[in-house]
């Protein structure tokens, strides 16, 4: 009913307000083709920080995603925090729905706030992009962190039996839900521990709030991570490279993480988080962050760990 009390809506503002005292400001960029991106930028940019863009994953808009982590990378960079397009306030008229793509516009933001450099955080699909930006701008990414992102699945995984899910169509259902029931089914699958009450009305109102705009591009984007992907034809990318994961993920199982080290091999490191499913950033945002702080802040480099497989 128009004029109802919105859970959702009002935390959203909530998160408004966290991320605009943290010191970001809300800045559309409206690229003249169709594509439109809105992005959480620093306020004042100081050039003594390096840069570090975070790229969410399916679901909620990209302040319910970071929210956890904000004010304390604020410390250590200029922290970019854009919604990939079909999420929040970022859409385009434009027919690509490739990962590429979604690269590119990132690149393309990047360059209308004339940063150079950057170091890219990517969670579950943003981790895809941020593997695009490190394989179409080697120059530009210094290093990367790529969160329960199975970069290297292959299309015929989930024939073979590697996924929950049994096709595509069916991924689409519990990632999109339209349904409490379908809600539930996305919560059981992400969280070791989920949320054993959950009001319906509160997962009606989630559910109108951050699932239903653009659902027929967001499904199509769902397909375009599957087609004709083959670990032959993945580039490895040569940067720096934290794979960090969760233990009990059912999404992107932990093997996934496995053969993405093997992929990159001396350039990268795994760090797995026990008791933590898919949505690590929410289950478990302290021991994300301190993987994060350690790999970006802590360690200028991996000589000393490269080949290294952390548990904790």
């Amino acid at each position: 009913m128009a004029g109802c009390f919105s859970f959702s809506a009002t935390l959203d503002s909530c998160y408004r307000y966290y991320f605009s005292r943290a010191g970001l400001k809300s800045i559309t960029t409206d690229f003249g083709d169709g594509t439109i991106i809105h992005c959480w930028a620093p306020k004042t940019r100081r050039e003594s920080k390096p840069n570090l863009l975070l790229l969410h994953g399916f679901g909620a808009n990209a302040m319910w995603q970071w929210n956890e982590f904000i004010s304390r990378l604020i410390r250590f960079f200029n922290v970019y925090v854009p919604d990939l397009l079909f999420f929040g306030n970022s859409y385009t008229t434009r027919p690509e729905r490739s990962v590429s793509f979604q690269a590119l516009c990132m690149m393309h933001l990047m360059d209308s706030f004339e940063v150079r450099t950057m170091n890219v955080v990517g969670i579950s699909y943003g981790g895809f992009v941020t593997y695009s930006m490190a394989d179409q701008f080697p120059e530009r990414l210094e290093r990367l962190v790529l969160c329960c992102a199975g970069v290297c699945l292959e299309e015929r995984d989930m024939a073979a039996g590697m996924f929950v899910v049994k096709n595509v169509d069916e991924a689409a259902s519990i990632l999109l839900p339209q349904t409490p029931a379908k809600l539930k089914e996305l919560l059981r699958l992400t969280f070791v521990k989920p949320a054993r009450i959950l009001p319906t009305c509160i997962m009606d109102d989630f559910i109108v709030v951050m699932c239903t705009e653009f659902k027929q591009e967001k499904e199509e984007l769902i397909k375009e991570i599957l087609k004709d992907r083959n670990l032959s034809t993945l580039p490895k990318i040569n940067k720096p490279t934290l794979i960090l994961w969760g233990e009990q993920d059912r999404v992107f199982p932990l093997e996934l993480a496995h053969r993405l080290k093997r992929h990159l091999g001396e350039n990268a490191e795994l760090a797995v988080v026990k008791d933590a499913g898919h949505a690590i950033n929410a289950e478990k945002p302290k021991e994300m962050y301190k993987h994060i702080k350690a790999f970006l802040v802590t360690r200028p480099n991996l000589s000393q760990s490269n080949s290294s497989i952390y548990n904790f």
